[in-house]
């Protein structure tokens, strides 16, 4: 049976202090990736949305996705002061890729009836229907 577990990807995210009491972030393992906050969690939020981002730049920009160390192997310079080393799991998606596609009319017309993006209403449904199946993790 196809597993596909690109939809959802874990990273291991540094929450460092300095000496005005604000949090940085950074993650080892997409460079370039960072976030701040005047509280860790502000800091932890802002990173979710980082990382988001910058992951759907690299898939858009036709980069790989690199893979993650394991929490427990994360090491950081001994100049850093760490405040938290946490996880962060984000959605991957793929590139988007135009497709042909036939449909009824009477489906067509019912998808229009409940939203104005059929391709992502579509992709939703595929979705589902894949989950459902237990294809898709």
């Amino acid at each position: 049976m196809l597993k596909v577990d690109h939809m959802h990807k874990t990273f291991p995210v540094v929450i460092e202090t300095d000496e005005n009491g604000g949090y940085s972030a950074f993650f080892p393992d997409v460079l370039g990736c960072v976030a701040a906050g005047d509280t860790i969690e502000e800091c932890y939020e802002d990173a979710i949305q980082a990382l988001t981002l910058h992951l759907a730049g690299m898939v858009d920009d036709g980069e790989s996705i690199p893979e993650a160390t394991r929490l427990t192997e994360v090491s950081v310079d001994d100049d850093i002061k760490v405040a938290d080393l946490l996880l962060i799991t984000v959605p991957i998606s793929g590139r988007k890729t135009r497709v042909n596609m036939t449909l009824d009319n009477a489906i067509l017309t019912a998808i229009d009836h409940v939203t104005t993006n059929r391709s992502a209403f579509i992709e939703d449904a595929a979705i589902a229907e894949l989950k459902r199946r237990s294809v898709v993790s």
